[in-house]
């Protein structure tokens, strides 16, 4: 006899009950102690914005996520509008809408909207992100990312920055990225690049990034040369096309040895993967904040692992640990920006002990995925309410 599963008013009721009903936006502000305009500047206080982001069922469950970027409010608001009445578990029919919606946008709006989901997804389970997305790492394996160097403050020389890699080293890490000058020059970074090699090079893995400041494709193969002396293990976003032009990239990577890291700046999985079929880039580049979640974000490292390259993720944050411990094509976790000022850029919203503190790695060099349903973390509402800039509610 073959038995068929019938839907009764019980699943009726329960896929109501998972419907969006809710989903309120908060922009907040908060203080950066040593760092100026991205430069490690002791005894400077700046301030950052980020988004709070609160999904709510209507039978009252919440997915919670802080991230993001204020100038994508919008982005998030149209997205929030989208998703309104869906199924909170639809994740994958979420990522369709709103990819239409934002078609013609960079959809860095999105990122917030489905890592709140996610993070819903898990407390309705009792299980981690990282459970749901088949993961099987506890740690990750973090590397330690610069502010820029100014001509004062903490990374002021090559060799200030041989010297914070050296208290890096001290402290666990094992790899180390440099975010030269943004000046447009070369010298000082080729100086610094040459420093690292001499340095650390052989105890840690080396990177250097120019956020596309280099002006020349010139200038963009002297410093990758340097990298090339100094064997470092990937040089990224060189110079000032935006890391978009796969042309002059594919030369370039004719032209030196060390692997380039391209992508920060290329928007989601269709470009992204138009880049590295261009042969642009060695390394692939993913960011749940920018391409359009933790859904964009295993897209790209299942597309990557696919051609049989590496993903590497952007920046830190407890939805970044949580992917990075279901992919096995990466190498390294952001713990960015960081300098011997001691600014970094993360939110004081944690109230369960999770950081992404530089001093707060272990002695192993890594950081824990955190293990709690959902995204595993708690977060300071009244202190996010308290220095709100603005709110939506999209309901």
């Amino acid at each position: 006899m073959v038995m068929t599963e019938q839907t009764g008013p019980r699943d009726v009721a329960e896929s109501a009950a998972t419907k969006i009903s809710r989903v309120e936006l908060i922009l907040f502000r908060y203080p950066m102690v040593g760092v100026q305009g991205g430069i490690d500047m002791p005894g400077v206080t700046t301030h950052r914005t980020r988004m709070a982001i609160t999904v709510e069922t209507a039978d009252g469950a919440t997915g919670s996520y802080v991230g993001g970027q204020a100038n994508s409010l919008a982005q998030a608001t149209a997205c929030a509008r989208t998703i309104l009445g869906m199924d909170g578990f639809a994740r994958e029919l979420a990522y369709e809408k709103i990819r239409r919606q934002l078609r013609k946008e960079d959809r860095m709006g999105a990122g917030v909207i489905d890592i709140a989901l996610w993070d819903l997804a898990g407390k309705r389970l009792g299980a981690s992100v990282a459970s749901l997305l088949g993961g099987g790492q506890d740690r990750v394996k973090a590397y330690a990312s610069t502010w820029f160097g100014g001509d004062t403050g903490g990374l002021a020389s090559p060799e200030a920055y041989a010297d914070f890699a050296e208290a890096c080293y001290a402290k666990g890490y094992r790899a180390f990225k440099m975010h030269g000058w943004s000046d447009g020059g070369i010298d000082r970074d080729i100086a610094a690049v040459l420093e690292l090699g001499r340095r650390v090079g052989g105890r840690m893995a080396l990177m250097h990034d120019s956020a596309c400041s280099f002006r020349t494709f010139g200038d963009a193969v002297a410093v990758g040369r340097a990298c090339d002396e100094a064997g470092f293990f990937w040089y990224e976003d060189p110079y000032s096309d935006g890391g978009l032009a796969a042309h002059s990239h594919r030369r370039l990577r004719e032209l030196i040895k060390t692997p380039l890291l391209l992508g920060e700046h290329v928007r989601g999985l269709e470009s992204l993967a138009n880049l590295v079929l261009a042969d642009g880039t060695d390394f692939v580049r993913a960011d749940p904040d920018f391409d359009m979640g933790i859904t964009g974000t295993m897209k790209i490292a299942h597309f990557a692992e696919a051609l049989g390259l590496d993903v590497e993720l952007h920046a830190p944050g407890p939805a970044h640990r949580h992917c990075m411990a279901a992919i096995r094509n990466t190498n390294f976790y952001e713990l960015s920006m960081v300098g011997p000022s001691g600014a970094h850029f993360s939110a004081p919203v944690y109230t369960c002990g999770y950081s992404d503190h530089l001093d707060d790695v272990s002695p192993d060099g890594t950081f824990p995925v955190p293990t709690g349903p959902g995204l595993g973390v708690t977060y300071d509402w009244d202190y996010i309410r308290q220095n709100a800039t603005a709110q939506t509610v999209v309901e």
